[in-house]
């Protein structure tokens, strides 16, 4: 059966390329990625396969079930791009200005896609049924994994197997890791009210300026003094606003940042240091304060019996040369939703493009993948689909 599949998937590699291209010219930013979820569903329609759109937004749901008896496996790729001008010099490059497929989406959806079609041509001879979900807006929380769920795209499923084509790691590399694989990624907001005034009578002031610079300052005590070394966690202040001209002592200061974290106790440890700290600090300056925690994704917090059943797997990909565990990312995901709910492992398949002026990292404008990555992450993929239903 294996070995039926990897040649289907062999067959259809310039399809998957082609496929990945096309997605990579005509990106969408999350929420926004109507033509994609047409694209992407009008091509399960061609095929005869089962297929439902508008699932919890713009996600796309399809089915396949096999002709002997067996669990109900869930595959799922994302699909939407962000909004990052493309700065590649390729023939595929984005044809949307200020949009571009900068983290491998495209790469994931042309993955599923022609795993999908592999899979329905050996129907026949499947055991179980396959679920292939295909997810929109991975990248701005709130995400689309937890509308889908909620619309029901997990429903009779028993187990779910997720990938990211990761540009740090050569391809043939497959990254794997029990318990917390990336990172709870949470969003905060703190505005400080202050009393503007001119720049040459400070006294009369209260500097907004001062007591949020102070605050940033603050902030860094948290990971520094007040978590445990040997947990991990990142405060990080991203941006910080208050434009006035150069004699002017500003009247409000704005601070935007983020919260990494993998446990839950101390993500909530966090959230209430934060405002023990800016509350305290605005008291010292006689200022007031706006303060929003906005939780994100949660970690992605991969299972035990799942994750090495994919070790077991993906030792059955011939293109496959390195099975290693890595460390936890401090990126977020919104797989976290979809392992919550079931049993389930999310990995990474290296996907380093080779030569002097490549590798750029996640997010960057000359961002690329290799795209034989694709492949390997189709077999193992399709292997852990394949052989969960002899799990037992």
């Amino acid at each position: 059966m294996l070995n039926n599949l990897f040649v289907k998937l062999e067959n259809y590699y310039e399809e998957m390329i082609s496929i990945r291209r096309y997605l990579h010219q005509h990106p969408e930013l999350s929420f926004k990625e109507y033509d994609t979820a047409k694209f992407i569903q009008g091509y399960y329609e061609k095929l005869g396969i089962e297929v439902k759109g508008n699932v919890g937004g713009n996600g796309i749901i399809a089915r396949i079930n096999g002709n002997k008896p067996g669990k109900t496996v869930a595959l799922r790729a994302d699909f939407d791009a962000l909004p990052i001008q493309d700065e590649k010099d390729v023939p595929y490059k984005s044809l949307i200005p200020g949009v571009m497929h900068a983290c491998g989406h495209d790469g994931h959806t042309a993955t599923l896609l022609v795993l999908a079609k592999s899979l329905y041509e050996l129907k026949d001879d499947l055991e179980g049924n396959y679920v292939f979900i295909h997810q929109h807006a991975e990248e701005y929380a709130p995400g689309g994994a937890k509308p889908m769920i909620e619309d029901g795209c997990l429903d009779g499923v028993d187990v779910i197997f997720g990938t990211h084509l990761w540009a740090s790691e050569p391809v043939g590399t497959i990254q794997y890791r029990v318990g917390p694989i990336m990172a709870a990624a949470d969003r905060f907001e703190i505005e400080v009210q202050g009393k503007g005034g001119h720049g040459a009578q400070p006294h009369k002031t209260k500097d907004a300026i001062v007591t949020a610079s102070q605050i940033v300052l603050n902030l860094q005590q948290i990971v520094s003094r007040k978590v445990n070394p040997v947990d991990s966690a990142v405060v990080s202040v991203g941006s910080f606003t208050a434009q006035n001209a150069f004699n002017v002592i500003a009247d409000k200061a704005k601070l935007i940042g983020t919260v990494r974290t993998f446990n839950g106790e101390l993500r909530d440890f966090i959230e209430a240091e934060m405002e023990r700290i800016i509350h305290g600090t605005c008291y010292i300056s006689n200022c007031s304060y706006k303060f929003d925690f906005v939780r994100g994704y949660p970690a992605v917090v991969n299972h035990e019996r799942e994750t090495e059943f994919l070790i077991s797997c993906a030792q059955e990909v011939p293109e496959v040369s390195v099975i290693e565990e890595t460390e936890p990312q401090m990126g977020g995901e919104d797989f976290a939703y979809y392992l919550e709910k079931i049993p389930g492992t999310f990995f990474y398949t290296g996907a380093r493009p080779s030569g002097e002026d490549t590798g750029y990292p996640h997010h960057h404008p000359k961002f690329d993948i290799d795209e034989r990555a694709m492949l390997i992450a189709a077999k193992t993929l399709g292997t852990a689909a394949v052989k969960v239903h002899q799990s037992e």
